[in-house]
């Protein structure tokens, strides 16, 4: 067994809202409503399609049919799934803190509530794909986040065991989902939370991911 890093992904690996908001306004050029700004929908990138749809319309006083949601979340996906990297980008410091992570022996995955197929694609389309042992979606399992068998699984699937991992994430869900799983978490506070991380209860909140190799010691002081 190794010790294990467990990543979200949308906020905390990739900013990935560049290429979210040109989706959304896609469907809602399509749909014959204005454009909207990253500023307008900056708390939801991390809340899956249906809520940035959502926002979308009610930004442009249209009611959205609750019938033709599903139909316009395929549309939001194949949009996205174009150019699913054109814009995204992995946040400072992120690719040389994975790096020395796994030269020091960490298994390293990647639990999101994204479309597995789309969160491969991303982290492929980012040059990141390799690094990570595991990547468990949103439908990789009867169940989502909050609760912590997706963790669980992606720790497991890296080679460890929920006694030697951490947790990185950006938003109240993912401090759920470890507190759920019982491992210990690290919140990033640059990410989609919606509101300060400081908030969400983590072990430890980090600004840049220079911070992160010494904040994973504090947490897992066996695995220095």
């Amino acid at each position: 067994m190794r010790p294990v890093v467990v990543f979200d992904l949308d906020g905390t690996l990739l900013d990935t809202a560049p290429d979210l908001l040109r989706a959304l306004n896609q469907i809602l050029n399509e749909e014959g409503l204005s454009a909207v700004q990253r500023a307008d929908v900056a708390g939801l990138f991390g809340h899956g399609a249906r809520a940035l749809i959502g926002e979308g319309f009610r930004r442009g006083n249209r009611p959205l049919d609750a019938p033709r949601l599903p139909g316009l979340v395929e549309r939001f996906v194949a949009f996205y799934a174009a150019e699913i990297a054109a814009e995204t980008r992995p946040y400072p410091g992120l690719v040389e803190a994975l790096t020395r992570l796994s030269r020091r022996g960490f298994g390293l995955a990647v639990c999101t509530n994204k479309r597995e197929v789309l969160g491969e694609a991303v982290l492929k389309g980012t040059g990141l794909y390799a690094l990570f042992a595991a990547v468990i979606g949103g439908d990789s399992l009867p169940e989502q986040k909050p609760h912590p068998r997706p963790l669980l699984e992606a720790v497991a699937r890296a080679g460890g065991r929920a006694d030697m991992a951490v947790m990185v994430g950006d938003s109240e869900t993912d401090i759920a989902t470890a507190r759920a799983a019982s491992v210990p978490v690290i919140a990033v506070d640059f990410g989609y939370g919606g509101r300060p991380a400081v908030e969400f209860g983590a072990d430890i909140v980090i600004s840049h991911y220079d911070e992160l190799n010494r904040a994973i010691d504090t947490l897992l002081p066996s695995c220095r």
